[in-house]
């Protein structure tokens, strides 16, 4: 396990939304992106919660943000060194964006996320 200071692990997740591809940051509409610092649920690294792109309907306005949740401990706790988390924050907040444009577990792995 590898501490990272708080303030250091969220600018990690900003520089892994930052390297998302521009095109894709314009279609996050309605999402806000949340640093869990206390242990989160077992075995997850981060957490969409929400209704995604592809699953919106025309009923979805006034609908509250949806969610993604990086949690720091956990990413923390399997890492080595502070370059793996780097590395780790990117794949899930990857993975998490992925649920948010309606990509399902199966194939973000074939993706390789």
């Amino acid at each position: 396990m590898v501490e990272v200071d708080p303030a250091r692990f969220e600018a990690m997740v900003g520089e892994a939304l930052d390297g998302l591809p521009p095109e894709l940051g314009r279609l996050m509409r309605n999402v806000a992106i949340v640093v869990e610092h206390d242990p989160g649920p077992p075995d997850l690294l981060g957490l969409y919660r929400g209704i995604p792109l592809t699953e919106r309907t025309s009923q979805y306005s006034g609908a509250l943000p949806d969610q993604i949740t990086i949690y720091h401990q956990a990413i923390c706790s399997i890492c080595g060194t502070e370059a793996e988390v780097v590395e780790e924050v990117r794949r899930t907040v990857i993975h998490e964006v992925g649920h948010h444009f309606g990509i399902d577990d199966d194939r973000l792995h074939e993706l390789g996320w």
